[in-house]
């Protein structure tokens, strides 16, 4: 019998709150990714699709059958003192016209980058990047630098998508482009609006030194974001210690995920995250959600 009931820390409970389809610029569908989750007995799964909602709805009815709970999810690009940060809206309302239209204008703003990362890599000597990003993003209704990565790995141009990122796309690398996306008080306040916590994603890779980090974390709790990514792919065993203690200290919710985009193309694969450190407070700890039914 399905019962509403508050979740709290279980060692029984498998939980990941970070993950891409094919809606973004992950390798597997909604229904592919869910499918996975079950496999790897995945209790509670977060789709946070870059800047883009359309998934949820397959996500959703392919959770039913798998019987996992799923989290409406999205991952948003934002510009903070000229930098690039993601962050991730949890229990969100996809209808919520803010947030959906906030999130078209991302994407028409991914569409200019794109054309201008094609127009810089065709100066280097590498040309038809953009129809190969377009043939790599299929049905996504955006074009990624990790559509570029693949296409630039099909060509030979590195052994895989994470080499890619080590001599292309990155700042001071061809095919690099600067972008300006929406700011963190939009971000947050289109995911609060609509319902949704504010977690800021894999934080260590950002490299911001302690000032601007302990900036950052100030300016988002006053704007009302609530948690930070502890657990993540991007993180070493120090990294997760280090934002345990910061979640701690700023009185934020901690969250895991893996920022699952693949097979070969992520450092954990689903349902083998970590666990959170013990002194963090988890963000699903008053979250009313559907019991998991045992099978």
């Amino acid at each position: 019998m399905m019962r509403n009931l508050v979740i709290t820390y279980s060692s029984m409970l498998n939980i990941d709150l970070h993950s891409h389809s094919t809606i973004s610029d992950g390798m597997l569908s909604p229904s592919r990714l869910l499918a996975h989750a079950a496999s790897r007995g995945v209790n509670i799964l977060a789709l946070t699709d870059h800047d883009d909602i359309a998934g949820l709805s397959e996500a959703r009815h392919c959770a039913l059958q798998e019987n996992i709970t799923l989290i409406n999810g999205v991952e948003i690009s934002v510009t903070w003192h000229s930098r690039t940060l993601h962050i991730i809206g949890l229990g969100i309302n996809p209808e919520h016209p803010p947030l959906a239209d906030g999130l078209e204008e991302i994407r028409d703003g991914r569409m200019d980058r794109a054309q201008a990362i094609a127009a810089q890599l065709d100066k280097y000597g590498i040309h038809g990047s953009l129809e190969g990003a377009r043939a790599q993003a299929g049905e996504s209704r955006l074009i990624g630098r990790t559509h570029f990565a693949r296409f630039l790995a099909s060509q030979g141009y590195a052994k895989d998508v994470k080499s890619v990122f080590k001599k292309f796309l990155v700042k001071g690398k061809p095919g690099y482009v600067s972008h300006v996306w929406t700011s963190l008080s939009e971000a947050i306040d289109w995911i609060r609006g609509s319902g949704g916590q504010a977690v800021i994603a894999h934080p260590a890779r950002y490299k911001l030194g302690n000032n601007l980090l302990e900036q950052l974390l100030s300016e988002f709790c006053e704007l009302g974001g609530t948690g930070i990514e502890v657990v993540s792919s991007s993180h070493t065993p120090e990294q997760t210690r280090q934002f345990a203690q910061l979640a701690s200290h700023m009185n934020l919710y901690a969250s895991c995920g893996s920022d699952y985009h693949g097979p070969g193309e992520s450092y954990f694969d689903l349902g083998r995250l970590p666990a959170l450190p013990p002194e963090c407070t988890p963000i699903w700890s008053e979250w009313k959600i559907p019991d998991i039914q045992e099978s």
